[in-house]
């Protein structure tokens, strides 16, 4: 049984810190609309998962999650810990997944050159995107989940996903994926 120095704990702990920090931020950057609003958090998200790894990415969203359930402003207009069963629900913990998917496929390379690098970020948002219509579904039913949680964020989608590309190509030699 390997023991654990709190020093090697601190590294990671700041690190999730600092994430979802910047993921808290990102919800602040957003176009409001009904029933979800359109925010930049997907893809920060994601680049934390590719910079962290899949494990360390995904415990980062879920401190940013939690942070959102104790009541920190942390979620799109300050909603607390109500966007966590609202409309947003499923896109949150999504999240979640697509860090940890981000993360696992930049340890196995796909986040160099621009065609892999916008597959990673293409899959993450597929898995976002999933786990919003589930939820939002079950609140609105299938075909208004789609026209109001997926058609009109594609668009959004699209340019945060070249933009997510341009960052990794500029930060290539910053940001190491960490292996599994």
């Amino acid at each position: 049984m390997q023991i654990t120095r709190p020093a090697t704990l601190l590294r990671p702990a700041l690190l999730a810190l600092g994430g979802s920090i910047a993921i808290a931020a990102s919800a602040q950057i957003n176009f409001p609309m009904q029933p979800v609003p359109m925010t930049m958090q997907s893809l920060v998200v994601l680049l934390v998962g590719v910079a962290y790894g899949w494990k360390l990415g995904a415990a980062t969203v879920l401190l940013y999650l939690a942070q959102g359930a104790m009541g920190l402003p942390v979620f799109a207009g300050f909603r607390g810990g109500v966007a966590l069963v609202g409309p947003t629900a499923g896109y949150l913990f999504g999240f979640v997944a697509a860090a940890a998917l981000a993360g696992w496929m930049a340890a196995r390379g796909w986040t160099r050159g621009w065609w892999r690098s916008a597959v990673t970020l293409g899959a993450g948002h597929a898995v976002i995107f999933a786990g919003g219509l589930l939820w939002l579904s079950a609140l609105l039913g299938f075909d208004a989940a789609i026209a109001a949680g997926l058609l009109p964020f594609i668009p959004g989608t699209v340019v945060k996903v070249a933009l997510g590309v341009a960052l990794l190509a500029a930060l290539r030699g910053v940001l190491r994926p960490r292996q599994p």
